[in-house]
């Protein structure tokens, strides 16, 4: 058995304490998915929601992944996640941060948009919202950021990122509106049969400008990030310089201005924009080599649990507060050793708040108890 002093002497060197951390106290959810209505009052420490597969476990971690960053980790189709014998759904949470309460409420009703409160307030804008509550979700769909294209890695850089910098976001939503219309005007140049050049390079520049510091804030939070990574693998597995995570973007080579000099014949015949920061990859290597290709079911496993740590502990360092952890189906990922010692790290203070479903309500109390830590254990069924 790995005891406190151990994992404490494993994680000195990034073992910080933050601030404070944030509290999600209670959770009322209505037609969420498969959740007619259930209401939770929460502890500050660890939550296990226990029950047998397809009760709704899940859900209740996707709702309150919801309120932290307006949208469902499961499913992006908004409407779909209302459930099927309603018309809308709510989701109301009281949070407690930096001693403050806020109530956040999601809502969505069919054919209308979506809408999230804060304190009872419309948010102007839906990213404003986004880094309010920092949150990080360990899930068994997480395979998808190995197996799926670039832009399911893209998407988990991005959200790290913009978790901590709002103006990175910004930059975000400007790139990507601008790149809709360069392609909307590559398809009117086709359609028209006539090409003008001036008209592009306005495009071209206005996105140069944007693209850029996109590139660097990605470059340097990988920097700051694959260390971290690294560290959290070889602390769940014991093995040191097993894994790395690379940052590959056409921008380490050429600027994006020449990269539309290069490719213009390319993306005329195709009608749409082929190079640029909407085309960068994270490459997910084992002694470097592909993980995808080159790594068994449990080094993968081991891979994404480490990734999901290192982004908790970047969050946490950066904001100066723990983020809320969601870890649905723990089991599923790791061993009663590993989980044992990720649970442990909560004795540290290195964690916050935890949210924990398995289908073993047994298992998990036995193990919790042999850490001595507060803990709250609901039972979930489907009636």
């Amino acid at each position: 058995m790995i005891i406190c002093s151990e994992i404490e002497q494993s994680v000195a060197w990034k073992l910080i304490i933050p601030d404070y951390n944030v509290h999600l106290k209670n959770l009322n959810i209505l037609n969420f998915k498969n959740i007619t209505e259930k209401t939770f009052e929460f502890n500050q420490k660890i939550n296990c929601f226990v029950g047998l597969n397809g009760v709704g476990k899940t859900n209740i971690l996707d709702a309150i992944y919801y309120l932290a960053y307006g949208k469902s980790y499961f499913n992006p189709v908004a409407v779909q996640n209302i459930n099927h014998q309603s018309d809308f759904f709510v989701i109301d949470g009281g949070f407690e941060i930096k001693t403050n309460l806020e109530q956040i409420v999601c809502s969505l009703k069919k054919g209308q948009k979506k809408v999230i409160k804060r304190n009872a307030k419309n948010y102007d804008r839906l990213s404003d919202h986004f880094g309010l509550i920092p949150l990080v979700i360990i899930s068994p769909s997480d395979r998808d950021l190995i197996t799926e294209g670039s832009e399911t890695r893209r998407k988990f850089l991005d959200s790290v990122i913009s978790t901590m910098d709002a103006n990175y976001l910004q930059l975000l939503i400007s790139y990507q509106k601008l790149i809709t219309q360069r392609n909307a005007l590559l398809k009117h140049f086709a359609s028209q049969h006539y090409f003008d050049p001036t008209t592009l390079d306005v495009y071209n520049e206005q996105i140069q400008e944007i693209a850029l510091p996109i590139f660097q804030k990605r470059n340097n939070f990988i920097k700051q990030f694959v260390p971290i990574f690294k560290h959290y693998h070889q602390l769940i597995t014991g093995l040191d310089n097993e894994v790395n995570l690379v940052y590959d973007s056409q921008l380490h080579q050429s600027s994006m201005l020449e990269l539309f000099v290069d490719n213009l014949s390319k993306d005329r015949v195709l009608q749409y924009t082929s190079v640029g920061v909407h085309k960068d990859d994270l490459n997910f290597q084992l002694k470097d080599l592909p993980i995808k290709k080159f790594g068994s079911q449990g080094q993968q496993k081991s891979y994404l649990i480490a990734l999901k740590l290192a982004q908790f502990e970047f969050i946490k360092e950066q904001k100066g507060e723990s983020p809320i952890l969601l870890f649905d189906d723990i089991f599923d990922k790791l061993d009663e050793n590993r989980v044992r010692k990720i649970l442990e790290l909560v004795n540290l203070e290195t964690f916050g708040q935890m949210f924990i479903t398995d289908t073993h309500e047994q298992r998990t109390e036995n193990l919790l108890n042999s850490i001595n830590q507060d803990y709250e254990i609901f039972k979930i069924s489907d009636k």
